[in-house]
């Protein structure tokens, strides 16, 4: 660690989209713990960092290392809309699992945290108690009130429109007049597919996660049914034979599903199962089949370099879950204003 890194926590770390955003800002950022449950996802932490890693339950974490940062992204299921069929007792606990970040905060007591999340959890109860809890706690009484809002990941380079909810707090300067970050992109700028994926093979190599499917031939058939930017009502246009009962009877609701992508526009959102045409506007905007491994992890912005470990399913919701790391740049150019201050000062000593 150099002298002028920044020593973070990471909690609910997933793969690291976080972290590496983080360690790529002009002012590193470097990792001495992450902490995820998912023992693939922390083995492709591990892989990727080389710092400790705790794979397990916060909840069983009783000791937490110094750091001067904690950023962290407590699981989104509770709070998304696409994680409304869980049980009450699971969604309860999820959403409480920002409970233990807060306590990482308590005992490490870092100078800046972040909380990222999905959009609905600003608007959520568990956010107001959150909110009263930084106002209220004594432990909390030395932090600046926090910087908070919903970012569009395309607004900062990210070839994705993928709305996050970023929390940020500092006992070193107020972060509100820093908040938000400053965009680097607008929907004239943006970045698109073609520019993330436009140079790799339309036929999967099944190397280097561009990983292929077998799909049947009338799924092939209805993928060629749906033209550039078309969805499901375009193979009901076109190709009424193939179009599966539950679509037959639903002639309105979500325009997404059985998408195709456009080259010279963003994707969508990346999710966890980005492999299944059914699940969202996730087919190549050329090449009749879903978006391979490798082209969602572009999406992502995640390097070619950077190494997934699991199966292939675990590997999809490594990246389905994972912030973008280059809005996690964006983010961590924030935190290193809001902690300036005393890093210009342990420079100078």
């Amino acid at each position: 660690m150099s002298v002028s890194s920044i020593p973070t926590l990471d909690l609910f770390a997933g793969a690291g989209g976080l972290s590496l955003g983080f360690e790529q800002a002009d002012q590193a950022f470097l990792p001495v713990l992450a902490v995820e449950h998912d023992e693939s996802a922390a083995e492709t932490y591990a892989t990727n960092f080389g710092c400790e890693v705790y794979a397990g339950p916060i909840e069983d974490l009783t000791e937490f290392p110094e750091a001067r940062v904690i950023v962290g992204g407590p699981p989104c299921q509770g709070f998304s809309p696409l994680g409304r069929d869980r049980d009450a007792v699971s969604r309860a606990r999820l959403n409480a699992l920002w409970e233990h970040y807060l306590r990482a905060v308590r005992d490490v007591e870092p100078e800046a945290f972040v909380v990222e999340n999905v959009p609905e959890f600003l608007k959520s109860a568990e956010f107001q108690v959150l909110l009263r809890t930084l106002e209220e706690d004594p432990a909390f009484a030395a932090y600046h009130p926090p910087a908070f809002g919903v970012l569009n990941a395309a607004d900062y380079g990210v070839p994705q429109l993928r709305r996050r909810g970023v929390m940020i707090v500092s006992r070193v300067r107020d972060p509100r007049p820093l908040w938000p970050p400053a965009p680097t992109h607008n929907p004239a700028t943006y970045a698109t597919v073609r520019e993330a994926i436009g140079d790799l093979p339309l036929t999967p190599t099944n190397e280097d996660l561009h990983w292929g499917r077998n799909p049947k031939p009338f799924s092939i058939e209805r993928y060629r049914a749906v033209p550039e930017g078309g969805n499901r009502f375009d193979l009901a246009r076109n190709r009424p034979d193939l179009l599966p009962d539950c679509w037959r009877r639903k002639k309105s609701g979500t325009t997404d599903v059985f998408g195709r992508l456009w080259w010279d526009r963003p994707a969508f959102t990346i999710r966890t199962e980005f492999f299944k045409p059914e699940k969202g506007r996730y087919l190549h905007p050329q090449a009749d089949r879903p978006i391979t491994h490798r082209e969602a992890a572009r999406l992502q912005t995640f390097p070619d370099s950077f190494a997934f470990v699991g199966s292939k399913i675990s590997v999809a919701r490594q990246i389905g879950n994972a912030v973008p790391p280059l809005l996690a740049r964006r983010i961590a150019e924030v935190v290193a204003q809001v902690v300036s201050s005393d890093i210009e000062a342990s420079l100078a000593a």
